[in-house]
């Protein structure tokens, strides 16, 4: 899909495709459930509202969210304007889908995707606009083949915006995003990655706005080949209460760094956003041990030693 900003604004263009995609990953990821994901719209006191589409308790999802927001304010929050300092204060737009699923199966890993657009204006001074997104997978029980498989569709969703000179490069978009990625979903107390990665890009519009929002639509379009195959390979895996007993373990870690260290998450909140939306990301069922390691040689060891590292998987 690409955007079409003859007939409507840019805005206009970058909301009618989000809420697209939306769509599009409810469909998809509801062909593998026994009931419907719940629709939950909502407005925001300040300016704009969202809609939320959630499942809880399915047959292959434990938990799971798509959801789309349209909000805007008069003084951006200081977690918005990190990389932009001289623009704190503005009134700001923002839209976009943000996603997490939690399947209920320990060997289906869990997925996070969101792309996003943000303006921030003041009297006199040009629009300040960007793109951000990413999406990032975090396997409780490791396999290389869909590892590989998701690193791939994200590298063949950014090659076409590669100009001829970047190609082949570590200037080239996938490199560039899949660096960015390793160092911003990793924490830091643990000294950890959260899982094996993916792509991440923010504040985004070096290739001026058509490419641009071409490229973020790019990302977004990846979600569903990127992770669907995956889901359908391990949601039936046969497991027991060890392997839920881990999952749980490692969900922990999920939950530290979206309330320690997500921007998103800090934006929300910081914003008097929904907190029911922005904390959709949460997986249902999470153990916290005291100092805790995996037995050597066990498929649970197996995780740190041969995915939590910083490893090139295409």
């Amino acid at each position: 899909m690409t955007s079409d900003t003859t007939s409507a604004s840019p805005a206009d263009a970058v909301k009618s495709y989000l809420l697209d995609l939306q769509a599009r990953i409810i469909a998809a990821l509801g062909q593998y459930e026994n009931k419907p994901f719940s629709t939950d719209s909502w407005q925001r006191a300040e300016g704009g509202g969202g809609i939320s589409r959630i499942i809880e308790e399915g047959k292959v999802l434990e938990r799971g969210g798509v959801g789309f927001s349209h909000v805007m304010g008069k003084n951006l929050p200081p977690t918005a304007a990190a990389n932009r300092p001289e623009i704190a204060g503005r009134q700001w737009e923002a839209m976009g889908v943000s996603l997490v699923m939690h399947p209920r199966n320990p060997y289906a890993p869990t997925v996070h995707m969101n792309v996003r657009f943000f303006t921030a204006t003041a009297e006199g001074q040009a629009p300040v606009w960007w793109f951000g997104g990413g999406l990032d997978l975090t396997p409780y029980y490791g396999f290389e083949e869909d590892v590989e498989h998701f690193h791939r569709t994200c590298r063949d969703a950014l090659a076409p915006f590669d100009s001829d000179a970047d190609k082949a490069t570590e200037r080239a978009l996938y490199p560039r995003f899949k660096r960015w990625c390793d160092d911003y979903f990793y924490l830091k107390h643990r000294q950890e990655p959260r899982g094996v990665g993916g792509i991440f890009f923010d504040d985004f519009n070096q290739l001026g706005f058509e490419q641009s929002f071409a490229m973020m639509q790019s990302v977004g379009n990846a979600f569903i080949p990127a992770y669907t195959p995956i889901l359908a390979r391990r949601m039936d895996l046969p497991y027991g209460e060890n392997e839920r007993d881990f999952q749980a373990y490692r969900r922990g870690r999920y939950v530290e760094f979206n309330l320690v260290y997500d921007r998103g998450t800090l934006f929300g909140l910081q914003s008097g956003g929904r907190t029911e939306s922005i904390l959709m990301s949460m997986p249902p069922v999470v153990k916290w041990r005291y100092d805790w390691r995996p037995a050597a040689g066990t498929p649970e060891a197996k995780l740190y030693s041969d995915f939590l590292i910083h490893r090139e998987w295409v």
